[in-house]
């Protein structure tokens, strides 16, 4: 019997140019169409086995001039594990002052991505 083809329309977003691509798999083969450039056959690729997205939200700030404070993830995160960041997310009750860049989770589920803080709020 022979494997069936799972396959999905996409546009690669990667850069400006933003090619239509055509993503098929048979199994353990993936197969790309459509991308002008070696950058869409690696996002096609990994969005059909591996997909993942970059993270922004606000937390709470218990102190200092602002309520909310914007975050964000320092690298691209595993789908599979995003709400469960949205979550901890919304606990999370910081103490001014922050600054930009500043780690708030370190290695989220040993994935090797951090929420940073966005902006710098002083007390």
């Amino acid at each position: 019997m022979a494997e069936k083809t799972a396959t999905k329309d996409m546009v690669c977003i990667v850069c400006p140019i933003g090619c239509r691509l055509k993503v098929s798999q048979t199994g353990e083969e993936v197969r790309v169409e459509g991308n002008r450039c070696p950058r869409g056959e690696v996002y096609g690729r990994e969005e059909i086995l591996a997909p993942k997205r970059t993270v922004t939200a606000t937390c709470t700030v218990i102190s200092g001039r602002h309520r909310r404070l914007p975050v964000k993830t320092d690298a691209a995160l595993p789908t599979e594990h995003i709400d469960s960041l949205l979550q901890e997310i919304y606990r999370l009750k910081i103490e001014a002052p922050v600054e930009a860049g500043q780690v708030l989770l370190e290695n989220f589920k040993d994935t090797g991505v951090n929420l940073v803080a966005g902006r710098r709020i002083p007390n």
